[in-house]
């Protein structure tokens, strides 16, 4: 492998998903990392704990000598194995540890001594987070936002997928952002919320250009907050309102929240655990707003639920679920979005139905 330098091009790495080796603890790359990171750490947490131990007592070369001795034998020839997979696999990546510094070059040399040349980043993950951190202000600060609304059901993350320069602040969060938006597998860490937004913005702004275009959100995305500059950017911000039939909202949440999330438990844990999780789910995100829908309401939709959850088991028919989803956007959600629309202050550039807005977007793009 011809040898390449270490880098400090920051912006390069993440707008070309460059691979990276995160050779930091597990702990710690569990905090928060970056997009396209694998995790194959110099030492694990023990390890890293007490080599923490030695060195606040007995100063850094005894900390170092420490870490050589618990890294060794057999335990480094299995680390650097696992370093070697991942050249093998992304000859093209590099690797980083905290500020790019003794792990990132013991990393280094030991790969050398394995006959391998592999680049580290300068400065490491400090300088990593720093850079994108700096960069989300400058983009949220310096960016043209338009503001995909509209009522619970209409489709909006289906239409932002459409439109010339999109950001899904939900696909980020791998969460749909109400009580039911929970997905089968976890929400990022804050950081590591943080870091994806801002190489999905670094991405609209140099490689797409023009209007970044954002769905409306509240301040959380489940347990993600979404940065407080950019709320107030999506509170005053151009709007473009999607607009459905009841009918046809009524068919995307059971789509959706039904039958989508049905199959995605069924999948990862096999049918008949999947149903259990997925009838949880389902029942529990209605008792989480149940304080806000008021006791008897709460009590008549969880009937109703309940009846449309055993219609399914027993013949699989999906449709019972209409009368319950019907009642909650009717009487709960739509006069709440009503409610916050009223308090939007930006203009109104199109409302309509998804083609309408779509069509609208993709002929002005400019900003």
């Amino acid at each position: 492998m011809a040898s390449r330098p270490d880098t400090d091009n920051f912006l390069s790495l993440f707008l070309n998903d460059i691979p990276l080796m995160d050779v930091r603890a597990p702990v710690e790359f569990t905090k928060g990392s970056f997009p396209g990171a694998e995790n194959a750490p110099l030492m694990n947490d023990d390890e890293r704990h007490r080599v923490g131990i030695c060195y606040k007592e007995k100063g850094q070369d005894e900390a170092i000598r420490l870490g050589h001795q618990l890294v060794s034998g057999d335990i480094k020839a299995q680390r650097i194995e696992a370093w070697k997979r991942f050249v093998a696999s992304h000859p093209e990546g590099y690797l980083f540890c905290f500020r790019g510094g003794l792990r990132s070059r013991l990393t280094q040399q030991w790969i050398r001594e394995a006959g391998i040349d592999y680049p580290l980043i300068k400065g490491g993950y400090k300088a990593l987070r720093r850079f994108l951190i700096d960069s989300l202000d400058n983009l949220i600060e310096s960016s043209e936002f338009r503001i995909i609304s509209g009522r619970t059901g209409t489709g909006k993350t289906r239409v932002l997928q459409h439109l010339p320069n999109p950001v899904d602040l939900e696909g980020l969060a791998n969460h749909r952002g109400s009580s039911f938006g929970r997905q089968v597998t976890p929400q990022p860490s804050q950081i590591d919320f943080e870091n994806r937004l801002a190489v999905a913005m670094l991405k609209a702004h140099h490689l797409k250009g023009g209007p970044i275009y954002l769905e409306d959100e509240s301040r959380l995305v489940g347990r993600c907050a979404i940065p407080d500059a950019l709320k107030n950017q999506i509170a005053h911000a151009p709007l473009l309102i999607v607009e459905q039939p009841l009918e046809e909202r009524t068919r995307i949440i059971r789509e959706d929240y039904v039958e989508k999330m049905l199959a995605d438990y069924a999948r990862r844990d096999g049918e008949a655990a999947g149903w259990l999780n997925f009838r949880d789910y389902l029942l529990g995100a209605l008792d989480r707003i149940s304080k806000r829908l008021g006791g008897e309401r709460h009590n008549q939709l969880r009937n109703s639920m309940s009846q449309a959850l055993e219609q399914q088991e027993r013949s699989g028919d999906v449709h019972g679920h209409d009368a319950w989803i019907q009642s909650l956007l009717q009487d709960y959600y739509d006069p709440m979005y009503d409610y916050q629309l009223s308090q939007k202050q930006g203009e109104i550039f199109v409302r309509g139905g998804p083609d309408t807005v779509i069509d609208w977007a993709r002929n002005n793009t400019s900003a």
